[in-house]
């Protein structure tokens, strides 16, 4: 009678309220695995979006094929090298070795987007089992987020496993934790340390997952702030942020736009989307491959808030130290989200719930979903009809990921006051339907006349109707917003028609700064300096094209022999 009296202090301790016998689940881990491979196997073909994974696949191809970058991505910034705020040195790492097996072809990252998601999956049912929760509560959240349509993107989406990178090091990191915080061993001492290091090395969300720990290890499991392995491990985490801030600030990043006058600036602003994430969570009826603020509704976000706040209030005997560890990592894992300037990014990404759900996770343990006189067995089958209904939505949700055409059509559809989303779905149709498409980047220009890059697309549908002053007007003022480095091929092209060579010379000479292998650019800048009569920079010229391998006009070999 002891032990029993100890088994249910034990269980109350976690949070669970206690029952005479738990209904068993057969191979949880093995039916998770199953249920996220048979229901992501079709994004295996969806093709790129041309939103960041055309950049990272197709641009980066001779970045990616040199393994000794897998040092420099460390040094530098995730887009540009110098010009950026973003530092992924793990997430640039991840497209190099991926590369290695699979090259520019697309369905290779998008299995290991797959994995990486099926391995966070099982790291999040094993923490989940550390906090001691019921192996059917276990399961159940854990299937919950595993085919969850919110978290589609992480998966659907190459640059999403920036956030399945993110968890799978921070699970593994707070299992860990909790294990050298219950016996000590050192193997998961260090085990914890290099998974924080590594976490800070995937995406700066980890300057929070501290605070984490400490709710989890104090509010879920009861430790004491102050015991000796507890503060052995404050001093870890310190030391691994410390690594981390000394690397980074070592590589060339671009600071000033996170400056805390535009962080602070950006904060209210930015307030709403909390309400929208968790309306997405607990109702994601109205998802959106590219969310603003500013079309997304927050009625369903304050339906979810009142479902759960009933759910909580009418739950058996709920603990109110796992509803506070819920919020509080919720709204922790968010902070990063609510930070970010709109001038740097104003999308607010569903990818970025990947870590912040896991609280809602939490919180849904205290609600009557769980907390109540139902048998396990009901429960079970009861949570298992949600999902299905949730896996369905996820399905639908994934074919929005298909291809630039489709992707970008719904992200109009979802957000028509995005000048971006604008810009980019005129850009996919100036191929296909030219009227269509001058009159989605004419809606992006009264959006947004300053949007990034929506002056090179002007310019370029300019100079194809020979509107050469129209056009040299857009791509100077794309020039001077972003240095986009296309604009000086055109501006090259625009140059030569007025007969300016020296000024073709010029752009031509940027351009190839960027992208010096490419043959029309090398094929034009020969053959003008050879019609301005200047043979020892053709000489050169043809010399730097040999080496990189490149085609060259016969009458250009004639010329210089």
């Amino acid at each position: 009678m002891k032990n029993q009296k100890q088994d249910l202090k034990n269980t109350k301790k976690g949070g669970i309220a206690p029952v005479q016998s738990e209904f068993q689940i057969p191979y949880p881990g093995m039916l998770l695995a199953v249920a996220v491979m048979f229901l992501y196997a079709s994004s295996i073909n969806l093709g790129f979006t041309e939103l960041d994974d055309s950049i990272f696949i197709k641009e980066r191809q001779s970045y990616n094929e040199d393994l000794s970058n897998l040092v420099t991505s460390f040094k530098r910034g995730v887009f540009n090298e110098t010009e950026d705020v973003y530092y992924r040195p793990i997430l640039l790492n991840s497209f190099i070795l991926n590369y290695q097996l699979s090259g520019t072809a697309i369905k290779g990252y998008h299995v290991v987007n797959i994995l990486l998601h099926l391995i966070a999956v099982l790291l999040l049912y094993q923490l989940l089992m550390k906090l001691r929760f019921r192996k059917t509560e276990a399961f159940l959240l854990t299937l919950f987020f595993a085919i969850h349509p919110v978290l589609t993107q992480a998966v659907a989406w190459i640059p999403g496993r920036n956030d399945t990178l993110l968890a799978v090091f921070l699970f593994t990191f707070f299992i860990g934790l909790i294990n050298y915080s219950n016996h000590g061993k050192p193997a998961a001492f260090i085990l914890q340390l290099v998974t924080l290091l590594l976490a800070f090395f995937t995406k700066e969300t980890t300057v929070f997952a501290a605070p984490v720990a400490l709710l989890l290890l104090v509010l879920c499991l009861e430790k004491k702030i102050f015991e000796m392995r507890s503060m052995l491990l404050y001093g870890s985490w310190l030391l691994a942020f410390i690594l981390w801030y000394y690397v980074r600030s070592l590589a060339t990043l671009k600071e000033e736009q996170m400056q805390f006058g535009s962080v602070l600036a950006a904060l209210p602003s930015r307030l709403p989307v909390i309400v929208q994430y968790f309306g997405k969570i607990i109702l994601p009826l109205n998802l959106n491959v590219f969310p603003i603020t500013k079309d997304t509704s927050n009625v369903y976000g304050l339906i979810a808030v009142a479902l759960i706040a009933a759910g909580l209030f009418f739950s058996k005997d709920r603990n109110n130290k796992i509803v506070i560890a819920g919020i509080g990592t919720f709204l922790l894992f968010l902070v990063p989200v609510l930070l970010v300037p709109a001038s740097l990014n104003d999308q607010d990404f569903e990818h970025r719930l990947y870590l912040p759900i896991v609280g809602v996770l939490l919180l849904l343990t205290q609600t009557i979903l769980f907390r109540n006189n139902i048998n396990d067995k009901t429960i079970f089958f009861g949570g298992i009809g949600m999902c299905l209904v949730l896996a369905i939505i996820n399905f639908n949700h994934q074919g929005k990921f298909k291809d630039a055409n489709t992707f970008w059509t719904e992200a109009v559809k979802g957000s028509p006051n995005s000048a971006y989303a604008n810009m980019m779905l005129g850009a996919r149709l100036s191929e296909t339907d030219s009227i269509k498409s001058e009159q989605y980047m004419k809606a992006a220009h009264a959006l947004n006349p300053d949007e990034k890059y929506l002056n090179y697309y002007l310019g370029k549908m300019a100079l194809d109707k020979d509107s050469i002053p129209e056009a040299e007007a857009y791509f100077l003022k794309e020039i001077k917003k972003s240095a986009y480095y296309e604009c000086y091929f055109h501006m090259a092209r625009i140059a030569f028609i007025k007969n300016d060579f020296e000024g073709a010379i010029g752009y031509l000479t940027t351009y190839l700064s960027k992208t010096p292998d490419d043959e029309q650019a090398n094929n034009n800048l020969l053959l003008l300096y050879l019609q301005t009569n200047k043979m020892e920079e053709a000489r050169i010229q043809l010399k730097r094209m040999r080496q990189l391998g490149l085609a060259i006009p016969p009458e250009a070999i004639e010329r210089l022999k």
